[in-house]
């Protein structure tokens, strides 16, 4: 029965892939992280610790999992697994109905489960029209050449699925560098400038890499990094310099002007108090979507021509759009979308695409 269901959504998804139109200026972050204990020995992320503040902080609390999990919302898909076929097939049907184009999964490397689920993520997303880069983590991107070393496996290993992301113009790939400001300019620019004693510019994986753009002071490491770009990631506006909307139309001004890419990311909130209760300043509520609006309207205004998208599932900080459900574990009760329908970022996500190409003409 599992099989007849399974081919039952290719059958859709083939069909959906060639009605919907896609934008390909719309990168949605996905992580792949998500562990059952059927499929993956383990729930991973599902089970999840909460994070001391410092060194001094000597928390210990573990959610389990099994309804317990280290997020305030709970998935209408149930604990699931990123490495289940029919998830992954469902996610990227939810993807393409948002009508988003891009998607940036997790990179952990070839050592972590996430790995195994790298490929059926390609595969599904190429049947519904959907482009995959990949954000590389901190444990990937210790030092430069590890990054690099990470860019060039990818690139060798995925480089040739149709689903792999590739610019049409310059037919480099896409990556981006989260916190790529803990490592000094000078030493990405070893790899990332032309002149570079180890460049990549004049390699077969040559790529768009896109760094964390946190401070205003960011400015100088990007002009002496080599990074091809800048994105902004944080769904909690005022976390920082480049997640703050009133700064955009300066940011995109300035990579304008610099010949390079900048991506400000849009979130439908933010919650993070379940694994990080001593962050609750940086909650942003929902609105029933306001919020969401609201960030969509500032990119739009400040005239970008990219826009990232956090998240798709990120359910630890709470900036997922996937649909969420009501659930109760204990005398807990998860946060959910109020009045709202459970898919309704993906469609609110889907109608402020189309407004940003209906209002660049």
């Amino acid at each position: 029965m599992k099989k007849l269901s399974l081919l039952f959504l290719l059958i859709c998804s083939a069909f959906l892939a060639q009605s919907q139109k896609l934008n390909n200026h719309a990168v949605c972050f996905y992580y792949n992280w998500y562990g059952s204990n059927l499929i993956d020995e383990h729930n991973y992320h599902w089970a999840h610790p909460v994070i001391p503040q410092n060194d001094k902080d000597t928390t210990k609390k573990i959610f389990l999992g099994r309804g317990d999990i280290g997020a305030n919302f709970y998935p209408a898909n149930g604990e699931y697994s990123s490495g289940d076929t029919s998830t992954i097939e469902k996610h990227m049907q939810e993807v393409a109905q948002a009508g988003i184009g891009i998607i940036a999964v997790t990179w952990l490397g070839v050592d972590d489960y996430t790995y195994k689920n790298v490929v059926p993520l390609l595969d599904a997303a190429s049947r519904h029209g959907i482009k995959v880069c990949f954000q590389i983590e901190p444990r990937v991107r210790k030092t430069v050449f590890s990054t690099c070393e990470a860019v060039r496996f990818i690139v060798e290993n995925f480089g040739n699925h149709p689903a792999f992301y590739r610019n049409k113009e310059t037919h480099h790939p896409l990556f981006f560098i989260y916190d790529s400001y803990v490592i000094p300019a000078n030493e990405w620019a070893i790899f990332l400038s032309d002149t570079g004693k180890q460049s990549i510019r004049n390699k077969s994986y040559n790529s768009d890499m896109i760094g964390l753009w946190c401070w205003k002071e960011d400015e100088a490491f990007f002009n002496n990094s080599g990074f091809d770009g800048c994105y902004t990631y944080f769904a909690s506006r005022g976390f920082t310099y480049g997640s703050t909307p009133e700064n955009w139309t300066t940011l995109q001004s300035w990579a304008d002007a610099h010949h390079k890419i900048f991506i400000p990311s849009v979130g439908p909130g933010y919650n993070d108090e379940r694994i990080r209760p001593w962050n609750t300043r940086n909650n942003k509520d929902r609105e029933n979507g306001k919020y969401y609006d609201r960030m969509f309207e500032d990119a739009i205004t400040a005239n970008v021509k990219w826009i990232g998208i956090t998240s798709f599932n990120e359910w630890h900080e709470g900036t997922q759009i996937e649909p969420a459900k009501k659930h109760k574990f204990g005398n807990f009760y998860y946060l959910d979308y109020g009045v709202l329908s459970d898919d309704y970022y993906l469609t609110r996500t889907k109608y402020w695409l189309n407004n940003w190409e209906q209002r660049k003409k």
